[in-house]
């Protein structure tokens, strides 16, 4: 049986001596608490970049379940402890299956389980394919923002790729003040291609929109390219499409080939944890054995110790981390406590008592 938390003063969060609780949250429950708020969601994903930087969060490599029947098939679990004033610990499980695409499935799907700092117990399972989206395109935001700061700021956008990713980091973009003279679109996907164009209609998208069915042309016609499709290996190998220099958002990680990257600035969101899995620059690192093409982190830019250079293409490859994650999720759970929205689901931990 479920129920929900009836006043926004009652807590779920176990404090010392009190029985654990346990609140079930609903994918639209996090989206109303996300809904127009990329502001404020850029400026936590800063602050969690900062205290990841600054040793207050312990986040382990992720841990990735494969499968011999499906190969392009995955499921990650990204462990994650954050400090600071939020005071979490959990884990994301979330699964790719890019075959899920042709029946009209999502390709990702994912949930969040919160723990308690001080008793160790989970007090909350959120629906997380928004959450995981949302810390993705606030931290490619984010990532756009303190990447130009010392250039040009881009006035052409282009999307590799057309799906949810591509769809919420303009949302995010949009949503934190950038404004585009064109937007150019490329996916082997017409039917994404037409739902992208369409999201961007209904969010008032500024700029001309083209579609290209050139990835090369896309790529040079645009200041600032955002890769977020489902490649599993590099497919664009040729640097001179990047000549004039863009500021690349490298979210899918795998589609740059280790040339791109060498003839480019590349900044990455933590060193250890993207240069593995075969991301692109862990490839890089295999065929240099050194991290020698990493220019820094973005909590380098931030805090001044690393900069963007003016005269090459700057990349930023994020391998997406769990304590981005961690305050997303409870960020929302506060929300929705707030609302006195939460769903407890009574008995969920069963024979509480320490001697029986």
């Amino acid at each position: 049986m479920t129920h929900l938390l009836s006043t926004p003063t009652q807590q779920a969060v176990p404090r010392p001596g009190a029985v654990p609780t346990f609140a079930v949250i609903s994918g639209k429950q996090v989206q109303q608490a996300l809904d127009g708020r990329e502001k404020e969601l850029v400026e936590l994903i800063e602050a969690t970049y900062r205290l990841h930087g600054a040793g207050d969060s312990v986040n382990p490599p992720s841990y990735f379940l494969r499968f011999r029947d499906r190969p392009t098939a995955r499921i990650i679990a990204l462990p994650a402890s954050l400090g600071g004033t939020t005071q979490v610990d959990g884990v994301k499980w979330i699964s790719s299956f890019p075959e899920n695409v042709s029946t009209g499935l999502p390709r990702a799907s994912a949930v969040l389980i919160l723990n308690d700092h001080d008793t160790g117990y989970p007090f909350a399972c959120l629906e997380s394919s928004v959450i995981s989206a949302t810390r993705t395109a606030a931290s490619a935001a984010l990532a756009a923002d303190w990447l130009s700061r010392t250039r040009t700021r881009p006035r052409r956008v282009g999307f590799f790729g057309t799906g949810l990713i591509a769809r919420y980091i303009h949302a995010f973009l949009a949503g934190t003040g950038w404004t585009f003279d064109a937007i150019g679109v490329h996916d082997l996907s017409a039917d994404s291609v037409a739902g992208f164009r369409g999201c961007l209609r209904e969010a008032g998208a500024t700029g001309r929109v083209t579609v290209h069915d050139s990835a090369e042309d896309l790529i040079r016609s645009s200041d600032l390219v955002v890769f977020a499709t489902v490649a599993g290996r590099p497919h664009v190998e040729a640097p001179g499409w990047f000549e004039h220099n863009p500021l690349v958002l490298h979210v899918s990680l795998r589609d740059l080939a280790p040339e791109v990257l060498l003839a480019s600035a590349n900044f990455v969101d933590d060193v250890e944890h993207c240069l593995k899995a075969d991301t692109s620059p862990h490839l890089v690192e295999q065929r240099t054995g050194n991290r020698d093409f990493v220019n820094g982190t973005l909590n380098d830019v931030m805090l001044g110790r690393a900069a963007p250079p003016h005269d090459q293409p700057v990349i930023f490859s994020p391998f997406g981390l769990g304590v981005l994650d961690l305050a997303v999720g409870k960020y929302v759970y506060d929300q929705v406590a707030r609302a006195g929205e939460l769903r407890l689901i009574d008995d969920f931990f069963h024979d509480l008592r320490r001697y029986g």
